[in-house]
């Protein structure tokens, strides 16, 4: 990122918010099996403000000094897994000091003298609905915090708001994440019969990610053959490709940061008139979607069109019979944020704005037919409407 990127960030969350005083926790390293942890990912708000990917690291905002906070790393793990020192971590984050960790400890328990509230990443409000547990880092922090000052607040929301508006240099970042994303894509379905099987074309994907800079998916990647593609999240990779089925493909890369979303549905051989007609469906319907957006529509209206143009497409399938089919062949919402986070927020708004960037994906699934299609583009709101960032890559079959 740019010199001054998250500092500015830090700057801005300050002007716009009635606090003096924010403490962060970045996330921790989780058990993946015995004595082994899952390669690290940092909490996105907590790089937003940092640019720090290492594990167990804190922030402290005040109203005119900023401090990071290293986490306790003995020689052993030093050894093994190294360390991210504190000059490396200052030149990063662009922070007045960074303290080791029993100083840091020490000012985090002083700062409630000069405070009486604080700020930082709340309870997630969807926790419920995941069927994962959260990373510990944010969640010990907030329960420390609430012990030791008398209101704490939450600003996940002013947070969100401020992220969903994307500055020049992360457009920057999004748009090489998509154009790496597009090329493997484009070599994938150039020689889309040459494959046997599922993780051959996720394979593909990975070594041209990491060959080419990426830091590597931005998520699971999806491949999904036939019956496979009815399952949103399909991310076995592992069955063998049988001719005369569409193969989707979910994937995108993260560059320097920022990731891709990008979906396309693969004919593989020579598939019947049905599964033609499915994906005209979707594709008509994504094109329509797109021309939607632009600066100042409200959600709710784009929402309510959406719904309009998907229930077209299903009856013209011979699909919406009753009301109850229109979720159960288009069971999944049409748009998200996209950023740091693949599904980034943006931050509850009730219309959209220029610079935010979000994806639409479209897509039908029809379980008994063993038919999924789903096409996706990641799309920035401009000035005067919108651009499609992934409109280089070809929707067609």
């Amino acid at each position: 990122m740019q010199q001054g990127f998250f500092s500015k960030n830090r700057s801005t969350l300050l002007a716009a918010n009635n606090t003096e005083l924010y403490i962060f926790s970045g996330n921790v390293s989780v058990q993946r099996s015995n004595d082994a942890s899952y390669a690290f990912e940092q909490e996105a708000n907590f790089w937003y403000l940092t640019g720090i990917s290492a594990a167990g690291w804190k922030l402290v905002i005040e109203k005119d000094e900023c401090a990071l906070i290293a986490p306790d790393v003995d020689e052993v793990h030093r050894i093994f897994d190294g360390s991210l020192s504190n000059e490396k971590a200052k030149e990063i984050s662009r922070v007045d000091r960074v303290l080791n960790y029993s100083d840091g400890e020490a000012y985090l328990k002083g700062l409630n003298d000069r405070y009486k509230k604080v700020g930082t990443l709340g309870a997630d409000p969807h926790a419920d609905h995941y069927d994962f547990s959260l990373n510990p880092g944010p969640l010990r922090l907030h329960e420390k915090l609430a012990e030791q000052f008398s209101e704490v607040i939450d600003c996940r929301k002013p947070l969100a708001k401020q992220r969903a508006i994307k500055q020049p240099e992360e457009i920057q970042n999004i748009r090489d994440a998509i154009a790496l994303t597009i090329e493997g894509f484009e070599k994938v379905k150039l020689n889309i019969d040459q494959y046997t099987a599922e993780y051959e074309i996720e394979a593909d994907f990975s070594h041209h990610f990491r060959r080419n800079g990426a830091d590597g998916h931005a998520y699971d990647p999806i491949v999904a053959a036939g019956k496979n593609a009815c399952t949103l999240h399909y991310g076995k990779n592992r069955d063998a490709l049988e001719k005369g089925v569409f193969v989707l493909l979910d994937i995108g890369a993260r560059y320097k940061g920022y990731a891709a979303d990008i979906t396309r549905t693969y004919a593989f051989g020579e598939v019947s008139d049905r599964y033609r007609s499915v994906h005209a469906a979707v594709e008509n319907a994504h094109e329509e979607i797109i021309a939607l957006l632009k600066p100042g529509l409200l959600t709710k209206e784009y929402l309510e069109s959406v719904d309009e143009i998907m229930k077209n497409a299903l009856n013209g399938l011979g699909l919406l019979s009753s009301p109850s089919d229109y979720r159960k062949y288009f069971p999944h919402a049409v748009s998200h944020g996209l950023g740091i986070d693949v599904h980034d927020s943006l931050g509850g708004a009730e219309k959209l704005l220029p610079g935010m960037v979000l994806t639409v994906e479209p897509g039908i699934y029809i379980p008994e037919e063993g038919i999924g299609v789903r096409i996706e583009d990641d799309i920035l709101i401009t000035e005067s409407g919108n651009e499609n960032l992934s409109a280089a890559l070809s929707t067609s079959l």
